[in-house]
């Protein structure tokens, strides 16, 4: 196979010395794999020429057939890998902005590295967005963000996560590790537009404690939210991976809620319309190795 393959590639660029920069190797190292092909083929391959090298008569009347069978063997090669559980296709993921990074920009690397024939499709929305497109079945998968005591059916609990009040360097407010929850009241807040269940849960709480939330402002981008907050004079309530380049960078200042405690769960969820291939399934399983590792890299970090 590789013999008639570097038959096709000298035919092609008409030369051994250009052959052997597409391989990485000397000239005479090409001329004598040549000259033992066609050893075993019993005749000349190629005629040397002061440009390089063209092809014999024996050459062109073989070309078309090696050209042939080198293109059925690599059909099934893919039908052998496709048989024997090598996971190929396309996977659809929905994520969550504070998720893209470091959990999705992960699983890039790690499906490269073991499944390289999967390719991988992201798009990136707030939770309604979300919902919708696994509804459409414009994604196969998707994390977002779960309340609530029990995790969906057919959902996966990924990660728990803490909701922190988040303002400027310098900030007096997010200046302590946490902040009750009724210290919120009418401050000035950067959200995400609705419809959002996070919203939902926050206008909830407030009520439930008789404070008012005040959303000054409405963005779905959480560099737009992030950099308003650096400013100074707003704030925005978020999760942890949400802000943790800006806490890394000095931007950012955080305290977590307490009293109550805002918990959140990402999950991983998938489409009712999404067939379970093998691809789907190789890049769950992807997903809960790098969380765990993830986890585990928080912890030895405490």
């Amino acid at each position: 196979h590789a013999a008639l393959k570097l038959f096709i590639d000298v035919s092609e660029l008409g030369s051994l010395t250009k052959t052997a920069l597409l391989y990485r190797t000397t000239q005479p190292h090409i001329s004598r794999q040549i000259s033992e092909l066609e050893r075993e083929c019993g005749g000349r391959l190629f005629q040397r020429t002061g440009r390089g090298v063209v092809l014999t008569a024996l050459g062109e009347q073989i070309m078309p057939r090696v050209r042939a069978w080198l293109m059925d063997t690599d059909q099934l090669l893919s039908d052998i890998k496709k048989a024997s559980g090598t996971p190929v296709g396309t996977v659809r993921i929905g994520v969550l902005p504070s998720t893209a990074h470091p959990l999705v920009s992960t699983l890039y690397y790690r499906l490269k590295e073991s499944f390289p024939l999967v390719k991988l499709v992201v798009r990136e929305g707030q939770g309604s967005q979300l919902e919708s497109w696994l509804d459409n079945g414009l994604v196969d998968l998707a994390l977002v963000f779960r309340h609530g005591a029990q995790p969906r059916e057919g959902e996966t609990w990924l990660i728990k996560t803490d909701t922190y009040l988040v303002g400027g360097k310098g900030d007096k407010l997010t200046r302590k590790p946490t902040i009750a929850f009724n210290k919120l009241d009418q401050l000035p807040l950067v959200q995400f537009c609705r419809p959002n269940s996070w919203r939902d849960q926050l206008d909830e709480l407030g009520r439930q404690n008789g404070i008012t939330i005040n959303t000054a402002m409405e963005a779905d981008s959480l560099t737009l939210q992030t950099e308003i907050v650096s400013r100074g004079g707003a704030y925005a309530v978020l999760g942890p991976y949400a802000i943790a380049e800006g806490l890394k960078s000095g931007r950012l200042q955080a305290s977590r809620i307490v009293e109550p405690d805002m918990t959140r769960y990402i999950a991983l969820t998938m489409s009712r319309h999404a067939a379970s291939t093998l691809a789907l399934r190789s890049v769950k399983q992807l997903i809960l190795d790098i969380v765990k590792d993830l986890e585990a890299t928080a912890l030895s970090a405490r």
